[in-house]
């Protein structure tokens, strides 16, 4: 297997702060991470108001004031900034120092904040449906600062016979509104356990959630414009601005095949969790699209439309979100042609109870979730003996279609010491979790067993 090392220990390892790469996106000269963006600004202020804003000297302010940069310190603030000509360079608003990115989330381990991306740790998903304050964040942009509900509109088009641009109050009186418990996992969850390590965001285990949302399908939706026989592909476009600031580019567009969009459980989402949906996690109006990677299910969604060629937008093409049409050697080169599209995600299995390293009696509850793209999943074991034996776990079927599945297991501890508590999901197909998983350059994809070390008294 591509990621077994010698020694046969799959790596699982989590991040530490000794080892931690994620931060503020810097320069290749700052001298240090940051994790926060007034300890950014506190270090160099200058090298901060380039980074982070785009301000490279006081003759390009015109151009920063006009552009993103604006924006964003205004979202950040919560607030237009009349006297914004006024702002000296490496200048922070006391404000924005004072305000945490995560406002709204509960414990989540920031992994970046330009754009803002935002892991949860295992043990605090054990809820059945995922509380808003500890859905992970992923972003590709800058989020919009206009999010009124009243005012959203969304516009679908494309190949269809009746373009409509509606508001969400059209989407509420015209289409059956429905709420369901679906998960939306990130493509690259797990991705800082590949070696040699993959560009991107780090995540360790908590880039999946499993919320209620509320909104219409998108299949009725498209019933009701009309989906010629011509097409093949949908392609979505949100609000978020690209970091660069250019209003010409878009830091995200991506689509599904026709058939995945009329499916029953792809849902234009206003509502989370019995609220509105969290600004970070794409307010006022989202795809959610359960069970392909969570890049299909575009946030601050203004547009869809309807295409007769696979899309091509933003990170639909070259390497992104898509894998190796073969096995290859950790390190190999991949052309771009040797891709192919990422589309259901894999059979996989999460434990929320115990945490990591915990203490414990001679018995003890071991709980969790599973899931597998659009299968559902048939059984979940669990062995505290390094996979030398397994016990069934109990294992609740899914709420509704697009839902992961609720599974629990009482184990005993034949005494006092060191344990490894394992997991090992199959799925309706029978394709169980593996223990390693082949190498791939982009990072994706990595369903390997996860495993918490127990100390028994």
């Amino acid at each position: 297997m591509g990621n077994m090392p010698e020694n046969g220990v799959y790596k699982l390892s989590g991040i530490s702060p000794e080892n931690e790469t994620g931060g503020v996106k810097m320069s290749s000269d700052h001298p240090k991470h940051h994790k926060t963006i007034s300890e950014f600004f506190a270090a160099d202020p200058a090298t901060a108001d380039r980074d982070f804003f785009g301000r490279e000297t006081n003759e390009d302010r015109r151009g920063f004031l006009r552009g993103a940069g604006l924006a964003t310190m205004s979202a950040l603030v919560g607030a237009n900034i009349p006297f914004h000509a006024n702002l000296p360079q490496g200048f922070l608003p006391i404000a924005m120092a004072s305000t945490d990115v995560l406002v709204g989330k509960d414990g989540l381990t920031l992994l970046n904040d330009r754009p803002v991306n935002a892991e949860t740790p295992p043990h605090l998903l054990d809820d059945d449906i995922t509380p808003t304050s500890r859905h992970f964040i992923r972003n590709n942009g800058i989020p919009p600062d206009d999010i009124d509900a009243a005012t959203w509109e969304l516009t679908v088009d494309g190949l269809v016979n009746n373009p409509m641009t509606m508001t969400i109050a059209d989407l509420q009186s015209k289409f059956d509104v429905v709420t369901m418990a679906l998960l939306i996992e990130c493509g690259g969850n797990g991705r800082s356990f590949f070696n040699p390590p993959a560009k991107g965001n780090q995540w360790t285990l908590g880039a999946v959630a499993c919320a209620e949302w509320t909104g219409v399908r998108l299949k009725d939706v498209l019933n009701a414009v009309g989906v010629q026989n011509s097409v093949v592909y949908t392609a979505h476009v949100g609000a978020d601005a690209h970091l660069t600031g250019d209003p010409d580019k878009l830091p995200i567009s991506r689509g599904v095949p026709i058939a995945k969009a009329m499916t029953d459980d792809v849902l234009i989402a206003w509502g989370m969790n019995g609220n509105d949906i969290h600004p970070m996690n794409g307010a006022p109006l989202r795809l959610v699209v359960p069970g392909w990677p969570g890049s299909c299910s575009q946030k601050w969604l203004t547009r869809i439309y309807l295409r007769d060629i696979v899309h091509d937008g933003p990170k639909m093409t070259g390497s992104s979100y898509r894998v190796p049409n073969r096995a290859v050697e950790p390190g190999e080169k991949v052309e771009n042609e040797d891709f192919v599209i990422i589309e259901r995600m894999p059979v996989k299995s999460l434990i929320t109870n115990p945490a990591t390293d915990s203490a414990s009696g001679t018995s003890m509850e071991v709980r969790g979730h599973a899931w597998s793209g659009d299968r559902t999943v048939s059984a979940v074991d669990v062995s505290i003996d390094f996979g030398a034996t397994w016990q069934a776990a109990s294992l609740d079927a899914p709420v509704n279609s697009g839902a992961w599945q609720n599974w629990r297991s009482n184990v005993r501890f034949p005494g006092a010491g060191y344990y490894e508590i394992w997991a090992r999901a199959t799925d309706s197909a029978g394709v169980m979790q593996p223990f390693a998983i082949d190498w791939n350059p982009k990072g994706y994809l990595n369903n390997t067993m996860h495993r918490v070390a127990v100390r028994v008294s």
